[in-house]
């Protein structure tokens, strides 16, 4: 790819790289809130839960509304936004006013996500719209490797409010770069809700939203109390729980990676793609065995974070591929609000049996649905995908 290219793709993955380190963050420092506020940890877990809510409810009507901009003007006030939510964030006195700011940093994701992945296609030739998710996914991954690490260091030394700081000054450094280097970009379409219902016909986007719908769901009921868990049921050091979080974003990269070479044709797509959620369902299923010694720890957040971003992506990938021409973005809103659908029930699972049972049995509540998406996949959405491929040829 040229220079050209790459400048806009990086910004927007350096961008995601925010994003999520921001959107995550509480679970990082999930023990320290709750102590901060004199709230239970389950309680301090719905701020992930309400966040992942807003955007589920706010992701198609916000990019309904924003489809008449072009993707730079959107894109610079996002992060504008973002950054200043981020000091609200920091600035918060208590609960429900840092509920109220993490709301405001959800309307901004709730878009984000939307445009993202379509503005990533938009910026390079055809032949390289497998590099450019796979690019963006990166940056995420990147926010498990660094952003979430970082952000518990911080917040460990010098507490959670600084880390709310240092992601507002990393926005605005995004905001500049985007407004040098990111070019004027037609949204490619302008979406009204009555074309809802047609959108929502294609049998192959409905699949897809099943799946996403059940592994996040199960992917967050136990990934959304990982620290609590381990810090628990395993008994590891606060180092070493740093270094879990960071190996989920390491083996995140290498994910994408294997999405970018391996995700061409039919077959594999399918197979890659039925492989990467019983990786999933697998990771839930062993991961309070693993909880017995570090080998088993570095083991699960392997495959699970591998797995986790290569499932993110892919059905990204089968969402531009599948969705009708002038409607890739709002198909992508849906998905980012079922996702966050899936992260918020995920986190409210988790919490729930925390408090009920124990904290070492999230894992357990996490296989039973991320299961049920595994079937699904092989069940709906695979025999979907062949049909439509047949009748298009």
């Amino acid at each position: 790819m040229t220079a050209k290219e790459w400048l806009p793709l990086i910004g927007i993955a350096v961008a995601a790289f925010v994003f999520n380190t921001s959107e995550f963050m509480p679970i990082a420092l999930l023990v320290d809130i709750a102590a901060d506020f004199g709230v239970t940890e389950a309680r301090a877990g719905l701020l992930i839960s309400v966040y992942a809510w807003a955007v589920c409810l706010l992701s198609l009507p916000l990019m309904v509304f924003a489809s008449r901009f072009d993707f730079r003007k959107i894109l610079l006030f996002l992060a504008a936004f973002f950054g200043v939510c981020q000091v609200f964030s920091a600035l918060a006195p208590g609960y429900w006013s840092l509920m109220a700011a993490r709301v405001g940093v959800a309307c901004a994701h709730a878009v984000f996500w939307s445009v993202a992945s379509p503005a990533a296609v938009q910026a390079v030739r055809p032949e390289y719209r497998s590099r450019a998710l796979s690019t963006i996914v990166a940056g995420s991954s990147v926010a498990m490797i660094c952003g979430l690490p970082l952000g518990r260091v911080v917040g460990l030394a010098l507490g959670w409010r600084m880390t709310f700081v240092c992601i507002a000054v990393v926005s605005f450094l995004v905001l500049t770069y985007l407004f040098v280097v990111f070019p004027k970009m037609g949204a490619g379409e302008r979406f009204s809700l009555r074309e809802l219902p047609d959108l929502l016909k294609n049998r192959v986007l409905l699949a897809i939203y099943l799946v996403t719908a059940l592994v996040a769901t199960g992917y967050y009921t136990g990934y959304s109390y990982i620290e609590p868990f381990l810090q628990q049921v395993g008994g590891f050091s606060d180092g070493f729980i740093t270094a879990a979080l960071s190996l989920f974003g390491v083996t995140g990269i290498a994910g994408s990676l294997l999405f970018a070479r391996l995700y061409e044709g039919e077959r594999r797509r399918h197979a890659f793609l039925v492989a990467v959620l019983s990786g999933i369902a697998a990771s839930l299923a062993f991961m309070l065995p693993a909880a017995e010694g570090a080998a088993g720890v570095v083991g699960i957040c392997v495959l699970w974070g591998a797995c986790g971003t290569a499932f993110n992506v892919s059905l990204q990938a089968e969402i531009l591929r599948y969705a009708p021409a002038g409607s890739a973005a709002v198909a992508m809103s849906i998905f980012s609000g079922i996702f966050n659908l899936g992260i918020g029930g995920g986190s409210a699972i988790g919490g729930a049996v925390g408090s009920a049972i124990s904290v070492a049995f999230v894992g357990v509540a996490g296989t039973l649905v991320a299961v049920g998406g595994v079937v699904a996949c092989v069940m709906l959405l695979v025999p979907a995908m062949r049909k439509k491929n047949a009748s298009s040829r």
